[in-house]
């Protein structure tokens, strides 16, 4: 059985992904929650409508998916065979938009956390890396 989808089947399955309230983004957002912080989503007047802002923190943590935003785990490394020098230019770009727009809010004065898509699957790490991010002056 071949694993390469025909334009119509890649198409489809390209198209049910979503680009918010994604299963990475709501683990991050209920661990965050569970230890008492309150934050906005997806704030528009920010640079790349960044995932989850902590106003009053200063703070904004992006959750990236692994395989749009090239991670180098081996999600991120997945190369489609249909189409591929399209795939690569949509990634790539996205790549190169995501570097824009965190340049910019750092400028602007926030600080910055990336969680990746293939981290969501050990909780345990992500609730140590959130204290250390929103909570410097606490050892985990």
């Amino acid at each position: 059985m071949s694993d390469v989808h025909t334009k119509k089947q890649r198409s489809y399955n390209m198209s049910r992904i979503k680009n918010k309230d994604t299963r990475p983004e709501i683990v991050v957002r209920k661990i965050i929650h569970g230890m008492g912080y309150r934050y906005g989503l997806h704030r528009k007047d920010l640079p790349g409508k960044p995932d989850i802002v902590l106003t009053r923190h200063r703070k904004i943590i992006q959750i990236n998916g692994c395989f749009w935003h090239k991670h180098n785990c081996k999600y991120g490394k997945v190369k489609p065979k249909t189409n591929a020098d399209f795939w690569e230019m949509k990634r790539t770009a996205t790549v190169k938009r995501d570097k824009e727009s965190l340049s910019k809010l750092k400028k602007l004065g926030w600080d910055i956390l990336v969680i990746w898509e293939c981290q969501t699957k050990q909780p345990k790490k992500i609730v140590q890396k959130l204290t250390a991010f929103l909570n410097p002056s606490m050892k985990s």
